[in-house]
């Protein structure tokens, strides 16, 4: 039987990344709460404080993974409730710089559901854990330090309906899992600790979802079409099979190219991109709502990992340490990937050291956000050092990605890689290299940015 570490632990906000730490923490505490401003339980839809949830969300591969590892069966349920499965290098079609990659099963399954069908699968594996309670409609006004400021003891909430008053909830650890918009920071600083250094760049993203009916198939036997933004067309789209027999598309645009948001426009947008069957399909299908745009101007990271110090009885995760470019849905796999280290830290036998897991999720969140930031710098309009290091490897990758398109080999590769199963210097291996290097001669013209133009 697990080996209790505390009491009673909070969690801040109970969207994915909340969910997957409740997990672990429900074995090692007595109690764990989670508050939420918004009504959370029950719900199948989008709601207020996850706004992404109109959007597409993917899970990468790993992430499909841990996820079926902090709640074992759960891609199984979802199936049998019709959520479709998918092969991130057999039946999803890529497009990467205008060329349709060549696509081989590898075993590389995921699940597609739509955001709040997802949250509410995993919502309800939490909720019969049996010593997990919801707090919900609460807003957060601060954390509870003790005297000394060295530990954080509770975390201060209020209702929302303007009828409550302050309440303390007294907690053995409190993890922020509020997202990008997190206050950590601010009562860090309030409280005597230095200011979190954060990094980022400006990318301009903005993206449109709609969902639809199909009435002719695009698909085949795929499961999504995806076309990636390159600098030379700094527009793609992901349109994917998804549960209730409904199609997500998500359009996007960086650098402040975004599609419309009036049907017209919006299908007209998607008349410029690489993969020609999206916009036959869409123009053909019966529309279910309307195009909502999110806008995304920067990529953050906040580095806490680089902390001197920071009170006990507090921890950082998800969303609120590192939002990456969405685009490559990183987010809530390296959410599921945290919550794995925080299992991994209570079966010892104690609480997690604060600073200590700053460092573990610093380094859960490197690989993932040096590769995305990197190829955020291949377009020329955002800024940011490109170092020669930088250009010799988007080089080679332009060039892996050519080769993918003739090699499934080279592939399934690099989608090991992108979705967070093998490390990035897998695709330096030297019989991949020679692959890549068989398969994309004669010399490739680079794109300026990495060519140095």
């Amino acid at each position: 039987m697990p080996e209790k570490v505390g009491a009673r632990a909070v969690v801040l906000g109970g969207s994915v990344t909340g969910l997957y730490a409740a997990s672990p923490l429900s074995e090692h505490y007595d109690e764990v709460v989670i508050v939420d401003r918004d009504e959370i339980v029950g719900v199948d839809g989008p709601r207020r404080g996850a706004p992404q949830a109109r959007h597409i969300n993917g899970l990468l591969v790993k992430g499909a993974r841990v996820m079926e590892e902090l709640f074992p069966e759960i891609i199984a349920e979802m199936i049998r409730d019709g959520c479709p499965q998918t092969d991130m290098t057999g039946t999803v079609r890529w497009y990467m710089n205008g060329k349709r990659l060549k696509q081989t099963r590898a075993g590389m399954t995921n699940i597609g559901a739509r955001r709040p069908i997802l949250e509410a699968h995993i919502r309800r594996r939490v909720e019969a854990l049996g010593n997990v309670v919801f707090k919900q409609r609460y807003d957060l006004t601060g954390l509870v330090f003790s005297a000394d400021r060295s530990r954080v003891t509770g975390v201060k909430v209020q209702r929302n309906d303007g009828k409550g008053v302050e309440e303390i909830l007294d907690a053995d650890l409190v993890i922020d899992a509020t997202g990008r918009g997190s206050r950590t920071p601010v009562w860090l600083e309030d409280n005597g600790y230095p200011r979190v250094a954060e990094e980022g760049s400006k990318i301009g993203l903005g993206y449109v979802t709609r969902h639809y009916r199909l009435r002719t198939d695009p698909f085949g036997n795929d499961h999504s079409i995806v076309t990636v933004a390159n600098p030379g067309l700094p527009r793609g789209a992901i349109f994917t099979k998804t549960d209730a027999g409904l199609v997500e598309l998500t359009a996007y645009g960086l650098l402040g190219d975004h599609p419309p948001t009036d049907p017209e426009g919006y299908n007209a947008f998607l008349k410029t991109l690489a993969a020609p069957e999206i916009h036959e399909a869409v123009v053909e299908a019966e529309p279910i709502n309307d195009p909502v745009l999110f806008r995304f101007p920067t990529t953050l990271r906040r580095r806490y990992d680089r902390m001197e110090r920071m009170p006990e009885g507090l921890l950082v995760m998800g969303d609120a340490v590192c939002t990456p470019n969405p685009v490559f849905a990183q987010a809530q796999s390296l959410a599921a990937l945290q919550a794995l280290a925080l299992r991994d830290e209570l079966r010892k036998g104690e609480a997690p050291d604060a600073l200590a897991f700053t460092r573990i999720a610093g380094k859960i969140v490197d690989p993932a956000w040096e590769m995305t930031e990197g190829i955020n710098l291949s377009f020329p309009g955002v800024e940011g050092k490109r170092t020669a290091a930088w250009k010799a490897m988007q080089a080679y990758m332009a060039r892996l990605q050519f080769a993918a398109t003739r090699d499934p080999k080279v592939t399934e590769a690099f989608m090991r890689v992108a979705g967070l199963v093998d490390p990035l210097p897998a695709l330096m291996a030297p019989a991949l290299a020679l692959r890549v290097l068989r398969h994309s001669l004669p010399p490739m013209r680079l794109p300026a940015a990495i060519a140095g133009r």
